[in-house]
């Protein structure tokens, strides 16, 4: 697979900026979360940020290797498992995670709190596993 190292790493680093901010967010209990507007609002953002990064680099990677084009976010992930790029059963979980992206950007104030906690504490792991994934991709490619 092709790729510009400097460009993956760069949005490797905004990627796992974004995650470290939504784990240490993780670890307030939904009291201390909920109740602090800032907070909530910090990991709407980075979630955002987080999953564009995800789709940018996955991007980047379907651009040059003249992959076919994504017809939307959750598409990009598809084609990476249409070539081997993301396992296939992952990419279900990654186009959930690119449809509650468009839902945070343009349904901002109709993503319940209580929800979005739930994603802190029970789907980070999902952020790991594609940075491995990519990781061992772009590992097993250069």
């Amino acid at each position: 697979m092709k790729y510009n190292t400097d460009k993956a790493q760069k949005l490797l680093s905004e990627y796992l900026e974004a995650c470290q901010r939504l784990k240490e967010l993780s670890q307030l209990d939904f009291l201390g979360f909920s109740s602090d507007p800032h907070k909530v609002a910090s990991a709407k953002y980075h979630l955002i940020i987080a999953i564009e990064a995800a789709t940018d680099l996955c991007n980047h990677i379907i651009a040059g290797n003249s992959l076919r084009v994504p017809e939307d976010y959750a598409d990009t992930f598809r084609i990476m498992g249409e070539n081997g790029l993301i396992p296939k059963d992952f990419t279900i979980t990654l186009e959930k995670m690119a449809k509650f992206r468009n839902r945070l950007v343009h349904r901002y104030w109709g993503v319940d709190t209580e929800f979005l906690y739930s994603i802190l504490c029970d789907n980070l792991g999902d952020l790991d596993r594609f940075l491995v994934e990519m990781r061992a991709g772009l590992k097993g490619s250069s």
